[in-house]
């Protein structure tokens, strides 16, 4: 069974740091795209993250968080990561990970058809 399951969400003070993980299962996520979206209340969802799948694993950052986020594999563990740095109030947002459906990426929200539950990720003042 295909599934992705994140995990490390919480709640920090604006500057501090999460790492969120993204654990697959039933398939080598190293061979896929891989993204972090996130979404918060009363905003559309909104693409993080992205990495390339094979050996070309070029990422890609939203403007909002480039410099201060970094994506990266763990393919041993089949797992993905997000760490996050200088948290800010405006980057509180349940976060989910999904897989696309090939290794090249895409901007378009449909070409990601495997989802992980989300984990909430809350940014004081």
């Amino acid at each position: 069974q295909v599934r992705l399951e994140e995990s490390g969400g919480g709640s920090v003070q604006a500057g501090g740091s999460l790492r969120l993980s993204c654990s697959a299962s039933g398939f080598p996520q190293s061979r896929y795209c891989m993204a972090w979206f996130r979404q918060a209340p009363g905003k559309e969802r909104e693409r993080v993250a992205r990495i390339r799948g094979g050996d070309n694993m070029i990422p890609l950052y939203a403007d909002s968080v480039k410099g201060r986020f970094t994506i990266s594999r763990d393919n041993a563990k089949n797992t993905l990561y997000l760490k996050m740095n200088s948290l800010r109030p405006e980057d509180t947002a349940i976060y989910s990970c999904a897989a696309g459906r090939s290794h090249l990426c895409s901007d378009v929200l449909r070409s990601y058809d495997t989802w992980g539950q989300g984990t909430q990720v809350t940014v004081s003042s």
